[in-house]
């Protein structure tokens, strides 16, 4: 039976400050757009789409409420963070009512005993990172967007990040997860032990699952000792291949497990320094590699420093520059991570990519990028994860093109294609949201998709919880298209 969504109304929208309070509820047009798009420009899709109301809950008996009333009335909901989503996850499909979690921004306990700290969606991460830097402990979750990235959207998306290579993604920092489900029941999935094999790992099925199984309400996160001392290393290459294949040789034959290992292709390093107004060591090079090596023994990570730097010369790296101030290491990071702004700064279309595949096939991901972008006339600029597979293929429009869109969806039809045959996928932290939905079929059967299809059912009978997202809801058998 296809869903058959009712309007927000004016007498919804009452009902709604009831619940919440006046200012929670916002209807105006104005906000209403600014709350339904992420970084994936409104220009991408083939028509608006937008919140018929957006509501700011500030506990979870709030969020209860709210998922109570709309699964009475049959109303979407879209569980939204700060906004800083590259997939079209936090789009409202179906219109309804987005959920915002801004105001549920508190940390609410770190407990040095079972190294945890325990938050609302809506805190920063960089906020988590810096309450334990100040009690000595490591939270190792560092994507990109972390200075402006709300936890409950990692956790909504698995976000990678930066340290994966040592540490892994998002999900292996939660321990558990206060959840409202769709009929606004609220439960508990996991705790802060570091074993638990009593029934299925719900927890980590609602990692990941960006918003269409659960609204998560609190985390508990798995905190570590914080290293002693860590240094950046900036390596640059001749050409993109030769930085790209010397990656694995530095667990394989430095015998060291890097908390790092990010790449950066000639045109990444050019619009870094663009961006930044900065200027990078060797600028010119085909690539950078940023390797970052961390210890608590000042003489151990020397050795493991020179050994690792003697390994890139001797596969021939330009030149090993040290990072190990807190000065020169913001200037690489900044460098990397600003990465995506640029983009969005300076090209008029863009198709932001996230691809991930064996590592050990990545050359061949980036020969056939090159050669696609040749084909269909765009320019590229690829960074990313490197230790982990994880590499953003950005597809570039240097001026305004009639045709764009006509492109992108060819190009990725035919990179999409190619990824899944070397063993590859979507999405390795960004998510399929609206963006990549449509081509879940490339990467997984029928008998996948139909037990998506069954869990989601399972958790959201109603399918009002982010509809459109991941799968398609039954009676949207197209979804959303690129924008002519």
């Amino acid at each position: 039976m296809s869903p058959n969504y009712s309007p927000v109304t004016e007498q919804v929208v009452r009902d709604l400050a009831e619940i919440l309070g006046k200012s929670n509820v916002a209807v105006d047009l104005e906000k209403r757009i600014a709350y339904s798009y992420d970084e994936v420009p409104r220009f991408y899709w083939d028509r608006d789409y937008i919140a018929e109301a957006v509501v700011f809950p500030e506990t979870t008996e709030h969020v209860a409420a709210v998922m109570k009333y709309a699964n009475e009335h049959v109303i979407p909901v879209t569980p939204r963070g700060a906004g800083t989503g590259l997939s079209g996850g936090a789009v409202p499909f179906a219109g309804g009512i987005v959920l915002s979690f801004e105001k549920m921004r508190r940390i609410l306990e770190l407990d040095r005993k079972n190294l945890t700290i325990t938050v609302e969606p809506g805190v920063v991460t960089a906020e988590i990172t810096k309450a334990a830097q100040k009690e000595g402990l490591l939270y190792a979750g560092d994507p990109c967007s972390g200075d402006a990235s709300f936890i409950g959207g990692n956790v909504a998306e698995n976000a990678g990040g930066n340290k994966v290579v040592k540490y892994g993604t998002t999900g292996n920092s939660v321990l558990a997860l206060e959840a409202v489900l769709a009929d606004g029941t609220v439960t508990w999935f996991g705790g802060k032990r570091r074993k638990d094999a009593t029934g299925y790992d719900f927890a980590h099925l609602i990692v990941g699952s960006e918003g269409t199984l659960a609204v998560v309400t609190k985390i508990i996160l798995k905190l570590l000792p914080l290293p002693g001392k860590v240094v950046d290393l900036l390596v640059p290459f001749p050409d993109v291949h030769s930085a790209i294949d010397f990656a694995p040789l530095i667990q394989s034959e430095g015998k060291v497990i890097p908390s790092s290992i990010e790449f950066m292709d000639g045109k990444s390093i050019r619009l870094a320094e663009r961006f930044l107004n900065t200027v990078l060591p060797y600028d010119d090079a085909g690539a950078h590699l940023i390797i970052q090596l961390e210890g608590n023994d000042p003489d151990v990570l020397a050795d493991d420093m020179e050994r690792i730097g003697d390994l890139c010369m001797s596969y021939g790296a330009l030149e090993v520059f040290v990072a190990d101030n807190r000065t020169t290491r913001d200037k690489l990071w900044k460098a990397r991570k600003c990465l995506a702004e640029a983009i969005m700064a300076y090209y008029p279309k863009y198709s932001l990519e996230d691809l991930v595949v064996p590592t050990s096939e990545i050359p061949k991901l980036m020969a056939e990028t090159t050669r696609l972008c040749e084909k269909y006339g765009v320019q590229e600029a690829n960074f990313g994860h490197v230790g982990d597979g994880n590499m953003h293929v950005n597809i570039l429009f240097p001026e305004e093109r009639p045709d764009w869109h006509e492109i992108i969806e060819g190009l990725l039809d035919e990179l999409y294609e190619f990824t899944a045959g070397i063993g590859g996928t979507l999405s390795g932290e960004h998510g399929i949201g609206l963006k990549r939905q449509k081509y879940m079929c490339r990467v997984m059967d029928q008998a996948q998709m139909d037990l998506i299809s069954r869990v989601k059912t399972a958790f959201d009978p109603k399918e009002i919880l982010n509809p459109g997202k991941m799968i398609r809801c039954r009676e949207r058998e197209g979804g959303p298209v690129l924008s002519g």
